[in-house]
């Protein structure tokens, strides 16, 4: 089960790929600014999380002026994420839980097989969505168990523009 509103976020160390090369971003660092949102997704390069990323990619301005900044998160290694991400042109940082420790203590990975879908996906972080505000506390809590369901982006909106 996804943590809940209310409660501290999970700190963590990832690595993501900067124009030195890659660089270890940690949440509490990122915190006082703003709010940040966290994007959870399966697996780079596939069709539903590709759309999610250049989707907001095309809304980075309108996060930027509810004063958030959003952070993708996935279990690929982040040579992939880059490749992925100068491919698709998502214009975000990208952070690699290749360890799935990140999507552990959220509580948002797959644990095994998805009958309905026909996939194994044991391990993978599962599709949700996690705003942060400037104190660490959970502020919004979306998780999907289905990989096809899109986060509610509006509601997302809805809330940064309430927390300001």
């Amino acid at each position: 089960m996804a943590i809940s509103v209310g409660t501290n976020a999970p700190d963590f160390e990832l690595t993501t790929i900067g124009p030195d090369g890659p660089e270890v971003v940690r949440l509490m660092n990122l915190l006082g600014d703003g709010n940040i949102l966290l994007l959870f997704v399966p697996m780079a390069f596939t069709g539903g999380c590709t759309t999610e990323f250049c989707s907001v990619t095309g809304e980075l301005s309108e996060y930027a002026d509810l004063n958030a900044k959003v952070y993708g998160i996935s279990g690929d290694n982040p040579f992939a994420q880059q490749n992925w991400k100068e491919k698709e042109g998502i214009n975000f940082p990208l952070l690699s839980d290749y360890e799935h420790k990140v999507a552990e203590a959220y509580g948002v990975v797959y644990k095994s097989f998805l009958p309905e879908k026909n996939l194994h996906m044991g391990g993978v972080p599962k599709r949700s969505a996690f705003i942060v505000d400037r104190s660490g506390i959970v502020q919004y809590a979306e998780s999907h168990k289905d990989p096809s369901v899109m986060p509610d982006f509006d509601a997302i909106k809805a809330k940064l523009k309430e927390l300001g």
